[in-house]
């Protein structure tokens, strides 16, 4: 007998089972994952370096490179494809084979990364190199412009930095962010000729920048162990790091045989500017800045952009007059799409 003659002649039994599987589709359905880019994508691990001033070939041989070497060996590992750019940026995405649990890439690529610590340049090692576990594609991307035209770019790129950045990174199911747009930074813009007079270098104002502004612990006075009768316990405070262009202005570069001082001031132009002037962002005409949200791995797409939606809608209440937030991108307007002709073929099936 043939299974469809089976059913045929039980038709009861055959509602009963088509009852259970939809059943079955409809509880199995609302606890599926809803992504753009699903699980079967291999997990991706990305590291992030920066050599200010540096070109794309140096920045090739002198870092690139350097992270590739260190990369061989790893668990899982299919491949792995490197970027390197004149504004001082490398970047190294690792792809590992699917079912590769992300954070324990993550994990072996970072020790990777700290055993070739030692061998990248100084500024390199300074600066920091940063790796992250988020899928490529933007989930979403914030902007923030002033439709007043009154704040620059500069000072929209620093609020948004300063009040939203870390808050959002924090949101559960956001892997990484990278802004679009650069904050306040001491910028000092040195004068070749003016060095050469006074047989400076570059180096040597770099040297003498490092050694005056500093953190300086002044300790504490009447701590243990004291003479007897001592009353008084008191926490001296010394300056901390300069906070504005004057007292970088006045730091003191060279004594001159004459006894005269040389002052950074007087070889260089300092002056709050961008921390990086590649990249300029404007919306509709207007002064703007903003932020791209990366998803985690394994995360829930509408489930993390309701959430930083909802974080960001938590952080506009004290937004500066005239300032206005918008989402140029936002990839859940295709995933919700998808969703609602998943959900009508399911209907036209049923019906069928």
């Amino acid at each position: 007998m043939s299974i469809s003659r089976f059913f045929i002649d039980r038709p009861i039994f055959a509602w009963v089972i088509a009852t259970a599987v939809m059943l079955g589709g409809i509880l199995g359905i609302s606890s599926l994952p809803i992504a753009q880019y699903p699980d079967v994508a291999p997990p991706t691990v990305q590291i992030s370096a920066v050599y200010p001033g540096a070109s794309a070939e140096t920045l090739e041989t002198g870092v690139t490179q350097i992270l590739e070497q260190q990369l061989t060996g790893i668990d899982g590992l299919e491949y792995f494809s490197s970027s390197s750019s004149a504004s001082g940026s490398a970047s190294v995405t690792a792809t590992f084979r699917q079912g590769v649990d992300p954070d324990t890439a993550q994990v072996q690529v970072q020790n990777k990364v700290q055993q070739a610590m030692s061998r990248l340049p100084q500024e390199v090692q300074a600066q920091g190199v940063t790796v992250t576990k988020s899928n490529s594609d933007y989930l979403l991307v914030l902007a923030m412009y002033d439709e007043t035209d009154k704040s620059s770019e500069s000072d929209i790129a620093d609020y948004l930095a300063s009040n939203f950045q870390d808050s959002l990174a924090r949101v559960t199911g956001v892997g990484q962010i990278q802004p679009f747009g650069s904050p306040y930074a001491m910028r000092i813009w040195l004068d070749p000729a003016r060095l050469a007079a006074v047989q400076l270098m570059p180096s040597d104002v770099r040297a003498a920048i490092q050694a005056q502004n500093v953190e300086v612990s002044a300790g504490q006075i009447g701590t243990p162990p004291f003479v007897d009768g001592q009353m008084l316990n008191a926490t001296v405070k010394a300056k901390s790091r300069f906070t504005t262009p004057e007292q970088f202005r006045n730091i003191v570069l060279k004594t001159q045989t004459d006894g005269s001082i040389v002052r950074l001031s007087d070889v260089a132009r300092v002056e709050l500017g961008q921390e990086k002037y590649n990249m300029s962002a404007r919306l509709n005409g207007h002064p703007a800045a903003g932020l791209a949200i990366q998803l985690a791995p394994g995360s829930d797409a509408l489930t993390t952009a309701d959430a930083v939606k909802a974080r960001v809608a938590e952080l506009s209440e004290n937004l500066p007059p005239g300032y206005k937030i918008t989402y140029p991108r936002d990839s859940t307007a295709f995933i919700k799409l998808s969703i609602d002709e998943v959900l009508h073929t399911i209907v036209e099936a049923i019906i069928l």
